[in-house]
């Protein structure tokens, strides 16, 4: 692939919020975890981990964490995307913390593509209450919710929304 076909590859992916009632099949998830294993990390520690969500109840409960968006009821699959700061901790201490959030979401962002290459749709979801997502999710003290990412096969036209000149965002030497 050249650059030329990635930045097409990326620039049609979009988030989608409605979802068919295909299902996502287990090889499906095995291969977007898969590549998600491949993501940069801090020292190498992989201070992320995934819970994969498909039954209705918690689907349902993770909405009510998520102030009420629908989308991860919808969605087949919820991949609840987690740190998991004893592993970056043991090597970095407290800057740990941050680390373990700067890998799970580069993993996170792998599992969006990755579900892009393999015709599906998603939707990260990061408003939510952490604490009630750990309840749910039965997380250890160690870990913390990142991001719900909403995996299936999208109904929505995927219209892209507008983004910012790259020159917005660039600044050369300083701020």
């Amino acid at each position: 692939m050249n650059s030329s076909e990635f930045y097409e590859f990326i620039s049609k992916r979009s988030s989608v919020r409605e979802f068919t009632s295909a299902g996502v099949s287990d090889e499906e998830i095995e291969f977007i975890i898969k590549c998600a294993v491949t993501a940069p990390s801090a020292g190498n520690r992989e201070s992320w981990d995934v819970v994969i969500v498909t039954d209705e109840g918690i689907k349902e409960d993770l909405s009510d964490a998520a102030f009420g968006q629908e989308h991860l009821i919808s969605a087949p699959v919820i991949l609840a995307v987690c740190t998991n700061y004893v592993r970056s901790m043991s090597q970095y201490g407290e800057r740990g913390i941050l680390y373990s959030m700067e890998d799970a979401s580069i993993a996170c962002t792998y599992m969006m593509l990755a579900a892009h290459s393999a015709g599906l749709h998603s939707c990260w979801t990061g408003a939510f209450d952490d604490e009630t997502v750990g309840e749910i999710l039965d997380l250890p003290q160690h870990a913390r919710p990142v991001a719900l990412l909403a995996v299936g096969r999208g109904r929505e036209s995927h219209q892209k929304t507008g983004r910012m000149p790259v020159l917005e965002h660039i600044h050369n030497e300083t701020w």
